[in-house]
């Protein structure tokens, strides 16, 4: 086994050792997200973590690790006696991205609970992290199924595999540690507020501190043993620590005054739910016991709120995490005193309340840069004439808005998310098959019907049926899937003005966020002047695309061609890394085509590549005024998909919007 880099030779990142070793004295604070740019010893520092927690006794044999003290009397391996058992390190999990369902919580010998009635159960890693940690490296990347099911495990404290009436469950307390990488993707805000606490991580600026980092890392390759052993005392005095405030926590006292000030708080941070009020209780009484104190006070309730409310102040994934730090101490200020300070402010007092805003500056509404009128929308003939010429700065998006669905026609099997019909291990049922390796999800009736007619040749004797592996049938099942939305958008002079700009932006923007709520990939073509970029590949990080929209400028001629063929070469290039992930082009455009030799029929050639490989799409039409020459159709004719106007695009328009962007002929 592996040396691992010593817990406490890790430099700064002072607030992900707190939380980690805060959920180490109380595991019921649930948990720990990590956040942070790749490289900054996120995985390091949890690793390092299971060397400092205590050992467990566990029962002699138990593949559920029970507690030979307090078995569990549930447990598959049990019953279990009261007594002596033996003692071992505890452990540290770790779940793959990739990992299926049967992998996590377990699988059940479906054959032979049909034929013997005998609970065959293998325990999965649920299972293995009982009384240790859990870690997920890229936890935003798991699929949301396999979250639910983490989560739900984390919070009951118990795991349950339910396979066709047939059911077993087992204990299963862990510490759940999760990393991410925000540039990958965002967590649901419903899960965010699963994590007990979270952690933003980012390199050290400080050059001396980059140079400790290296020096101990290369300390640590050249000679991990014995540079293990010179923090050897360090790493004895924290795990001492850590059982020595275990010990004291049930003793520390959490008073009414500190109540108070958590409540106040997470209602002047209007967070959802109570979740956060009994986490940042959790958390302030394992602050108190890390410190060897049996009173909680104010400065623990203020590092509580650090750690326990930025990930659940979140209304979308474009909100940046973090908390007023000025509001949170006026806040714990008004609510300081003794326990018996009035827990009802004067609402006249100028305290904190609702509305507060979250302790968020007020965005800026107006134009950014130096240009701050509106001009009028150029015409075809009156765009500038070179790539550049009369550029506007860019501009802010309007207010985002529920949109439309948009979805791919067909039935696909991407990745599972909340867009497209597609065929997955989760939904409703839909037919049966001959499973193709291991059984996942039993067909009962299909099962039944293939055995039936041979039970009578296998000697079939009594009430039970004799089933065969032949006979097993795989249900089939329809949910949804992801897909890659790309944007195409159009940064032209025709689309300069800056009332409409803004209001494309917004659309765009809510796209974007329909996107994230269906677990899309997404990524953004622009086209202006005389060329087209890739202003973000395709990625999970829809507040990556809706960054790089927010900056981007407008002006020049409308390379339209240019748009479409580079989104195409994007379309083949992804279908190489994710060929089971389908595609939904989304063209925001008022559909004129300027620059070069034959703009109009270049575009057309271009458009008719989309017709022909079957990639579905849509025009969002930006045309406005009394006059409209309808390009954006004759456009969407050509891509073989159709056209929305701004406002169709509105959920809540009265213009009817077909669902499926794409129809075919059958």
């Amino acid at each position: 086994m592996s040396t691992p880099f010593p817990f406490t030779a890790v430099v700064g990142q002072d607030d992900l050792r707190l939380a980690l070793l805060l959920n180490a004295v109380s595991p019921a604070v649930g948990g720990v997200l990590v956040r942070g740019e790749k490289g900054t010893a996120k995985s390091t520092a949890v690793r390092a973590l299971s060397v400092l927690l205590p050992e467990v006794d566990v029962v002699a044999g138990c593949r559920f690790s029970c507690d030979p003290g307090a078995p569990d009397p549930g447990c598959p391996d049990g019953p279990h006696e009261t007594g002596s058992g033996t003692t071992r390190p505890a452990r540290m999990v770790e779940l793959p991205v990739g990992a299926s369902e049967d992998r996590l919580v377990g699988a059940l010998d479906i054959e032979r609970a049909l034929a013997e009635g005998v609970k065959a159960f293998e325990p999965g890693l649920l299972a293995d992290a009982h009384r240790g940690i859990l870690y997920v490296d890229e936890v935003n990347l798991l699929h949301d199924h396999l979250v639910d099911l983490l989560l739900d495990a984390a919070a009951m404290g118990a795991s349950y595999v339910e396979r066709e009436g047939v059911s077993v469950r087992h204990a299963a307390r862990f510490l759940l540690v999760g990393t991410m990488n925000p540039e990958e993707g965002e967590l649901r805000p419903q899960l965010l507020d699963r994590f007990g606490l979270t952690v933003e991580v980012a390199a050290s600026r400080e050059p001396e501190q980059r140079v400790e980092v290296v020096r101990r890392r290369l300390a640590y390759d050249d000679d991990p043993a014995g540079f293990a052993a010179r923090w050897a005392d360090e790493e004895a005095a924290v795990r001492q620590r850590i059982v020595a405030a275990r010990e004291l926590l049930p003793s520390v006292r959490l008073g009414d005054g500190a109540l108070r000030q958590i409540a106040a708080t997470c209602a002047a941070f209007e967070v959802d739910g109570m979740r956060a009020d009994i986490v940042m209780a959790r958390t302030a009484t394992a602050l108190a016991a890390w410190a060897g104190r049996t009173e909680v006070l104010a400065e623990d309730v203020r590092q509580a709120a650090l750690l326990a409310l930025p990930h659940r102040r979140r209304r979308n994934p474009f909100d940046a995490p973090g908390l007023d730090e000025d509001k949170l101490d006026e806040t714990l200020e008004e609510f300081s005193g003794d326990d018996d300070h009035d827990p009802d402010p004067d609402p006249d007092d100028g305290g904190p309340g609702p509305g507060g805003g979250g302790g968020q500056p007020a965005p800026d509404d107006g134009p950014q840069g130096g240009d701050t009128g509106a001009r009028p929308e150029a015409g075809e003939d009156g765009e500038p004439q070179a790539s550049g010429a009369g550029e506007q700065s860019a501009v802010r998006a309007s207010e985002p808005f529920r949109t439309k669905v948009l979805s791919v026609p067909g039935i696909g099997q991407g990745a599972a998310g909340r867009r497209s019909r597609a065929r997955t291990e989760h939904g409703r049922t839909t037919g049966a098959r001959r499973p193709r390796g291991a059984l996942t999800k039993l067909h009962l009736a299909a099962t039944v019907q293939a055995a039936a007619p041979h039970q009578r040749a296998r000697g079939r004797v009594g009430r039970g049926l004799v089933v065969r592996r032949d006979d097993l049938r795989q249900a089939t099942r329809e949910g949804r899937e992801g897909n890659l939305v790309l944007f195409v958008v159009d940064a032209s002079g025709s689309m300069a003005a800056r009332q409409r700009m803004s209001a494309v932006k917004g659309a765009v923007v809510s796209l974007l966020l329909d996107a994230y709520q269906r677990r899309d990939k997404v990524g953004l073509v622009t086209f202006r002047g005389s060329s087209a970029d890739v202003a973000l590949p395709p990625t999970s990080s829809v507040d990556a695309a809706a960054a790089r929209l927010e900056s981007l400028p407008t002006g020049g001629r409308t390379p339209l061609a240019a748009g479409l063929l580079k989104a195409h070469d994007v379309l083949r290039v992804e279908r190489l890394r994710d060929p089971a992930r389908r595609a939904l082009v989304v063209v925001v455009t008022d559909g004129r085509a300027t620059g070069g030799p034959e703009p109009v029929v270049l575009a057309g050639r271009a458009a008719r590549l989309f017709a022909a490989e079957g990639i579905a799409s849509v025009v969002v039409d930006c045309e406005s005024g009394p006059v409209r020459l309808g390009l954006a159709g004759q456009l969407a004719g050509e891509l073989g998909g159709t056209a929305v106007t701004l406002d169709e695009l509105r959920a809540d328009s009265i213009a009817g919007l077909v669902k499926d962007v794409q129809r075919r002929a059958a």
